[in-house]
């Protein structure tokens, strides 16, 4: 027997039933989630400029043997490298440069862009089984719960939320609107967008804020959404990173058309399998 869902109207009334995907009943695999979110992982390489501390004009090596023209050897200064202000015949006025200890030199241990160049991969195959986990992941109340741990013993409805084509037309005060009676006042108030000051540091590094993952609302190619409410994404570009943001359970509503386009997509990549 084929399992049903069924897809709210703007009012957040039962519209009617339809067939339910296999990849919402996929099972959940979170280490291949958890592997594919890792090797999805990108961050904007920055580094101090290579040759920072190594723009002096005045250059070169000072050599510390006897008898040597232009030898720091016996003349009471440390063995740190040097640059030459002037000279009198053989007789230099040298200022240390380039060390971390000493004005104008280098930072000691700075950042470095070749450790932030994410080379993982992912095989073709556990990125498929990733996905359906994610997908599967937004229609199970158990993984929803354990994700928004605050709403653990409050009953969130029928999941996953799929909503009429009507939707997608409606105003940013008119979709708050409907939101609200779709999945309750107190669950869209737990999982809406919240930005907040990040404790430490990070708040001097370009990083001052943080933000929740928030809800997700999924829309069909053609479909258009103007609102900053919340994240929206097309289903030609959902990937497991927009399903899986903070974990597995991410809150989601799929317009009607997004369900059928994830069907069709999926059900190519299984012919070509």
């Amino acid at each position: 027997m084929v399992e049903k869902i069924q897809v709210f109207d703007i009012e957040g009334k039962k519209a009617k039933e339809i067939a339910m995907p296999e990849f919402f009943s996929a099972p959940i695999r979170e280490d291949i989630v958890a592997k594919t979110l890792e090797a999805k992982k990108n961050t904007q390489p920055y580094s101090p400029s290579p040759v920072g501390g190594k723009q002096h004009s005045a250059s070169g090596k000072i050599v510390h043997r006897r008898h040597v023209w232009k030898s720091g050897y016996g003349r009471g200064s440390s063995r740190v490298p040097r640059k030459a202000h002037s000279r009198r015949g053989s007789q230099f006025n040298w200022v240390a440069a380039e060390i971390p200890s000493v004005r104008g030199g280098r930072r000691a241990h700075p950042p470095k862009t070749i450790a932030m160049i994410n080379t993982k991969r992912i095989n073709k195959k556990e990125l498929k089984i990733a996905m359906f986990s994610a997908l599967s992941a937004t229609a199970s109340k158990k993984e929803i719960m354990k994700k928004y741990d605050s709403i653990m013993d409050k009953d969130i409805g029928n999941v996953p939320f799929i909503v009429e084509q009507k939707f997608v037309g409606l105003k940013t005060k008119e979709l708050l609107a409907s939101l609200k009676k779709i999945l309750g006042v107190e669950l869209l108030e737990k999982i809406s967008r919240k930005r907040s000051v990040r404790a430490g540091k990070g708040k001097m590094r370009g990083r001052k804020y943080k933000t929740n993952a928030g809800l997700l609302l999924v829309t069909g190619n053609d479909e258009k959404i103007r609102t900053r409410l919340v994240e929206t994404k097309k289903a030609k570009n959902l990937g497991v990173v927009d399903l899986a943001r903070g974990g597995l359970g991410r809150v989601t509503v799929y317009t009607e058309n997004a369900l059928k386009e994830l069907e069709t997509k999926f059900e190519g990549e299984k012919k070509n399998d």
